[in-house]
């Protein structure tokens, strides 16, 4: 029996995850039997979470719709700025997004906890944990992982192309239109804890005893009582991320 096929065309980043032969341009592409379309997009290398619209003859498809043959299929990534009027979304949509990280991200949920956004980390979770955090808590889950972004059961993940924390920290930011909700310093780089104002007396014993003399105004985390202050630290955190665009 004669394999069908159909026509497909992904746009902007989705590219990226695509053999170079396919990229920026339309191509044929085969199948057997009547496969979804989230099948035959992950079937080009396309992880679902990266897209956010789907056309197929022009018309809004959701993830499920069965490929026939002959359809012309075009593919969108997630959260590009453009007006879907009343095409509802392929997954819900999230008002204040929250993440969780895998294991190879730990400096990027370090500068996340810094602008005051709620990122769980832990260097020794499993993917299986990773995953039952991310629904559990509707958390985005970020990663560089694609097989992991693949996961039937992952509704909410965000695939990171750079490989620089920085520039990793930028790519959240716009993907999730975060720049005007930066926080800093309230919640903890260390655990995640929420961050409120500490006394002196409080912070007797956790900071040197230079800063002690030279600072009056001290936080601290409500869950493994770090304490912080307005150091030079701040003023080299914000140096170090205006280089790649981020400003508080």
């Amino acid at each position: 029996m004669d394999r069908a096929s159909c026509e497909f065309r992904f746009y902007g980043e989705l590219n990226d995850f695509l053999d170079s032969a396919y990229r920026k341009r339309s191509f044929v592409h085969a199948f057997d039997g009547s496969p979804s379309v989230k099948d035959r997009i992950e079937s080009c290398g396309v992880p679902h979470t990266e897209v956010d619209l789907i056309l197929v003859d022009g018309e809004p498809s959701t993830f499920d719709r069965r490929l026939r043959g002959g359809e012309r299929v075009a593919v969108y990534p997630a959260f590009q700025s453009i007006d879907l009027g009343d095409i509802p979304p392929l997954r819900p949509p999230l008002r204040n997004p929250r993440f969780v990280l895998d294991v190879h991200l730990g400096r990027l949920a370090r500068y996340l906890r810094l602008l005051g956004f709620d990122s769980v980390y832990s260097d020794d979770r499993t993917d299986d944990e990773l995953l039952a955090i991310s629904g559990a808590e509707n958390r985005v889950l970020l990663t560089r992982d694609i097989g992991l972004l693949e996961r039937a059961a992952l509704v909410h993940g965000g695939f990171l192309h750079e490989t620089d924390s920085r520039l990793q920290l930028r790519e959240v930011l716009d993907r999730y239109g975060l720049q005007d909700r930066i926080a800093p310093l309230t919640r903890c780089a260390r655990c995640n804890g929420l961050i409120g104002p500490a006394t002196p007396a409080l912070a007797r014993g956790r900071v040197p005893a230079g800063v002690l003399r030279e600072q009056r105004r001290f936080s601290r985390c409500h869950d493994c009582g770090q304490v912080y202050w307005l150091g030079g630290h701040l003023a080299r955190l914000r140096a170090r991320l205006a280089e790649v665009g981020v400003w508080f």
